[in-house]
């Protein structure tokens, strides 16, 4: 009983471990959802920029296609002029006056050229700049997308896995309040099965010597290491009536003194169960055993063997053993000789 409480106040702080846990994935997990979210708008933008961009190059080296030939015509005019192109504005132009006039005109029109070449050249090269920036951006949300998926999706595993943890845990505690239910009975009915030993036909002690002479003199009922220890029942709490011996399954269990066997068989909650009583109120107990090799009513030594070890209810392989002077349960570890 008091380790299934001390399990359930485990299970307890356990549970409110996996909740702050669980809580601090599901702030994680809204915070990754937003990244990508914040993300996918970005890409959105991005790819409204590069669109735009594409189109503005396409529109502009088309218009470059569209005004080549016309360029190329007035270059061709320009360099048939040659170097000595004012002689020839000279000698064409029959007004003297008008000289000066249609050379500034000519030196306005290539410059005016010059100026739309490198304009345009300049527009080109910042379009291209541009697209080639934002495809290296397009390329580096990708991997930033990607990586805010994984990292949802691997915060939405390990609160999953919480879930189901308190889930498990919630299931556990209501397994060990039924066995706790079942184990409280089996005491009960335990205790109610001693009392109706005391007046019997074994209440006799079967030797002149009585078990209170040989406190911690006693020997050991199996070989092994102590599990659990005998306790006191506290407020609110059960006490461990007995202790458990930690030995490996199927090892002999013997009879700490001698007496007459008062039952021998299964018993809920203890599994097989041989009680010796040894007179006046006084009683050893053996649980937990794989099986049993005296029968009730017979009479047997110190150091025979009662039984082998079995499973204990929580599993690992174990004995139980409980002693009983004067009808009430002590620590066996003052009778049992000092290891």
């Amino acid at each position: 009983m008091r380790a299934l409480q001390q399990e359930a106040d485990r299970l307890t702080a356990q549970e409110k471990t996996l909740l702050v846990d669980l809580r601090k994935l599901e702030i994680d997990r809204q915070i990754k959802v937003e990244q990508a979210r914040e993300l996918d708008a970005d890409a959105a933008k991005l790819e409204a920029d590069l669109s735009a961009t594409t189109t503005q190059l396409a529109n502009l080296e088309a218009d470059d296609a569209a005004a080549r030939p016309e360029l190329r015509m007035r270059l061709v005019e320009m360099y048939k002029l040659g170097q000595g192109r004012y002689a020839r504005l000279w000698l064409s132009t029959a007004d003297l006056r008008r000289i000066g006039e249609a050379s500034r005109t000519v030196a306005a029109l290539a410059q005016i050229d010059r100026d739309r070449v490198a304009a345009h050249q300049r527009t080109l090269d910042q379009l291209r700049s541009t697209r080639a920036s934002l495809e290296q951006r397009r390329t580096r949300l990708d991997v930033l997308r990607v990586e805010a998926r994984q990292a949802q999706a691997e915060v939405e595993r390990a609160a999953a896995a919480r879930s189901n943890a308190i889930r498990n845990i919630d299931r556990q505690r209501d397994l060990n309040a039924q066995l706790a239910g079942e184990l409280q009975g089996a005491q009960q009915k335990l205790q109610a099965a001693l009392r109706s030993l005391a007046p019997g036909p074994t209440a006799t002690a079967p030797s002149a010597l009585h078990l209170r002479a040989f406190r911690g003199e006693l020997p050991w009922p199996a070989s092994g290491t102590i599990s659990r220890r005998f306790t006191r029942p506290e407020a609110g709490q059960a006490g461990g009536n007995g202790i458990e011996i930690a030995a490996p399954e199927g090892s002999a269990v013997v009879a700490v003194y001698e007496g007459v066997v008062a039952y021998a068989d299964a018993f809920t909650g203890f599994g097989n169960l041989v009680i010796v009583d040894h007179g006046s109120q006084t009683f050893s107990l053996y649980g937990n055993l794989a099986g049993t090799e005296v029968k009730k009513g017979a009479r047997i030594q110190a150091g025979q063997a009662v039984g082998s070890v079995g499973l204990s209810p929580a599993g690992p392989a174990g004995l139980y053993f409980e002693l009983r002077v004067d009808g009430q349960a002590v620590d066996p570890l003052q009778w049992l000789k000092k290891r």
